[in-house]
């Protein structure tokens, strides 16, 4: 006969526990798990006001010209420089999965022009266009169990974010093309001009804005966070010979956390707009791409050197719609990635944690790559020329910025390319994605590597016994699967075959493969 009585009280998640003679619960341990649980659970996340007023400019362009050719601007703080004539650099695509950018300039058609005539042509104006209110809402539901000897822990989470742009009454200005072209004809642009000389170097493209749609009256874009986690301990207490009793104790505890962001907009604020391409002569003669998919630029003394991978052009719709070309899947853009493993490993480790911190934020993300793309275009930045950025994007910059000083001899090294490739890749990713692999460990991380290496080697599925062991836990499983599923790639598991099946996105399913890589060649070695 066992006689159980009470010995004493302590808290775990705020309920009172009876902790009962007959064995000691290890209950340091139990709330270490459950930190660890509401960790893996937790999606409140702040966003920058950036990041904010770019992601509700691009959901009302997806929402009024999903295949058309407005631009969504991405930051609030060039929103003056979008005049109609205003000169905008598409910038170069480097990788196929990319899509076009567009960087406003401080400077007209007009600026560009040989002599001091400028230009003045008309436009139409469209004073009530549309009246527009928004709200965009995602919702996270999850539930993890486990158990730890006598200790039966579950964890569900429930994450709720909301979006809601109120731009009211909006105005759109078209620019008469006509006028421009009549106006424009027999001028030449100033091939001296520092915009055209930078260009000619980089071989972008510069346009020219034709249409833009702005507010009219103070309006403002909301965003509302909740989250709540419920964590459950069930502890069964083990007799000294070694059945389980039926007793036990339960212990239930609630996270909640609430997070609300106004951002206020001024009248006149520019929210999207669209451009024709120019074509410029060695002679400074040049011409208005007025044919949809005409592509510009500054002509070139070798044709082939201008190459690019523009037939995959969209501007804010959906990411090209052509499949990824087999020689683009071929493996190059792994090896690529490799240099990243031989930087020391404070580096590695140090970059790790600060891409991982910036992948919180799209908007900083997506700042970023024009950063390394300028590096590895041979632009020489400092940190006094980001002065707007928050001091944990400074901090990722300056890591960046001084590894490219110790290192560079003549062109980018070979690093920097490779730091390049893996945030092009992280910035094509969703939202949802993105967030998960800003939470994900470095065991796990290599774990997933592992398997999608195999999967992609073999066309065959392969045996549940080849899964990393890390990945035979059901519950890194199913994070694995949630991973996958937010790029559209479904993890299977049937009996002891285990395979992929991506869903049209081929492209998605090769950026979240170098995104992994990437991030696994940085981590590798860090404990957790």
């Amino acid at each position: 006969m066992i006689i159980i009585r009470p010995e004493s009280t302590v808290k775990v998640g705020g309920e009172a526990l009876s902790v009962l003679r007959g064995e000691a619960l290890n209950v340091a341990k139990t709330r270490t798990l459950r930190d660890t649980l509401q960790a893996n659970f937790s999606c409140l996340q702040p966003s920058s006001t950036e990041a904010m007023f770019s992601k509700a400019t691009a959901n009302f362009v997806q929402q009024i010209d999903p295949e058309g050719s407005l631009i969504h601007v991405s930051r609030l703080n060039n929103s003056h420089k979008l005049v109609l004539m205003g000169l905008v650099v598409k910038r170069k695509r480097i990788w196929f999965w990319q899509r076009p950018k567009y960087q406003p300039t401080d400077f007209t058609l007009s600026d560009l022009l040989q002599g001091n005539r400028k230009l003045s042509p008309g436009s139409d104006s469209e004073d009530d266009f549309l009246s527009y209110e928004g709200t965009f809402g995602d919702k996270l539901t999850g539930r993890v169990d486990t158990e730890a000897g006598p200790v039966n822990l579950s964890l569900e989470g429930q994450g709720f974010s909301k979006l809601e742009s109120c731009f009211g009454k909006l105005k759109k200005e078209d620019l008469k093309v006509k006028e421009l072209i009549n106006e424009s004809r027999d001028r030449q642009v100033d091939m001296q001009h520092v915009l055209v000389q930078q260009l000619e170097k980089r071989a972008e493209v510069l346009t020219v804005v034709k249409q833009r749609i702005l507010t009219t009256d103070p309006c403002s874009i909301t965003q509302t966070k909740k989250e709540q986690c419920i964590f459950q301990g069930i502890f069964g207490l083990v007799g000294m010979l070694g059945s389980s009793l039926r007793t036990c104790l339960t212990d239930t505890s609630k996270m909640e956390a609430d997070s609300d962001v106004v951002l206020k907009i001024r009248p006149g604020t520019v929210i999207a707009y669209s451009v024709l391409e120019l074509e410029i002569k060695k002679d400074g003669r040049f011409g208005i791409c007025l044919r949809p998919g005409t592509i510009g630029g500054i002509e070139e003394d070798s044709p082939a050197a201008g190459a690019s991978c523009d037939y995959l052009d969209t501007v804010d719709g959906k990411c090209n719609g052509h499949k990824a070309s087999e020689t683009s899947q071929n493996g190059s853009h792994e090896m690529d990635l490799s240099p990243l493993a031989k930087l020391p490993e404070s580096t590695r480790f140090s970059l790790f944690k600060r891409l991982q911190q910036t992948l919180k934020d799209r908007g900083a993300l997506s700042y970023l790559q024009c950063v390394l793309e300028d590096l590895c275009g041979g632009e020489s930045l400092t940190m006094a020329d980001n002065d707007e950025l928050s001091e944990s994007q400074k901090q990722t910059l300056s890591a960046i910025l001084d590894s490219h000083t110790k290192d560079s001899q003549g062109g980018a090294p070979p690093h920097l390319n490779a730091t390049h490739l893996l945030v092009s890749a992280m910035e094509e990713l969703p939202e949802e994605t993105q967030r998960l692999l800003s939470k994900s460990c470095p065991d796990f991380l290599e774990a997933l590597n592992t398997l999608m290496c195999g999967l992609k080697d073999n066309s065959e599925p392969l045996s549940s016994q080849c899964l990393p062991v890390l990945l035979q836990d059901s519950q890194a499983f199913q994070q694995a699967e949630q991973l996958l599923n937010s790029t559209n790639v479904s993890l299977r598991k049937d009996g002891d075959r285990v395979w992929i099946e991506t869903r049209n996105q081929a492209v998605l399913s090769v950026v979240l493969c170098l995104s992994i890589q990437g991030l696994t060649f940085l981590s590798e070695g860090l404990e957790q």
